[in-house]
């Protein structure tokens, strides 16, 4: 029985966005229906990230983006999932939003012209990851 127990590994059996919900389970009391905050969805998707689930992160996040499209972490977290799912074109059009809204956010410059770097465009990538460095102090 020991064996078993110690076999066991914490990562099997519940997903880890299920946490970030069992953590409001019984805020208004059990049994009742409430929706999710932004808040929530926005915890919940950097649990889902963090698990490599970026699909899923995707899906939250895009709400999220849209209910505060100002706002650069949500956007840039949705770019880093779109382009660790493989949806490289999604990630390079929230990373030129970025850019366009804050010109000086060292990472998008980077995480776009590595993105145009994996599409094989090179030659365009080029200039984003000169100006990514130069934010950087290279």
């Amino acid at each position: 029985m020991t064996s078993e127990f110690n076999a066991y590994a914490a990562t099997d059996g519940v997903s880890p966005d299920r946490w970030a919900s069992a953590l409001h389970l019984f805020d208004d009391g059990p049994g009742a229906a409430r929706e999710e905050s932004v808040t929530e969805r926005w915890e919940r998707a950097g649990l889902l990230f963090e698990a490599k689930d970026y699909i899923g992160a995707a899906k939250l996040l895009t709400d999220v983006v849209k209910e505060f499209p100002e706002q650069t972490a949500p956007r840039l977290l949705l770019a880093r999932a779109y382009y660790h799912s493989a949806q490289l074109g999604r990630a390079e059009q929230q990373l030129r939003r970025i850019v366009e809204r804050d010109p000086v956010e060292h990472y998008a410059h980077l995480m776009l012209g590595r993105t145009l770097e994996r599409q094989g465009r090179h030659a365009e990538a080029q200039p984003w990851l000169r100006m990514a460095a130069a934010f950087d102090g290279e």
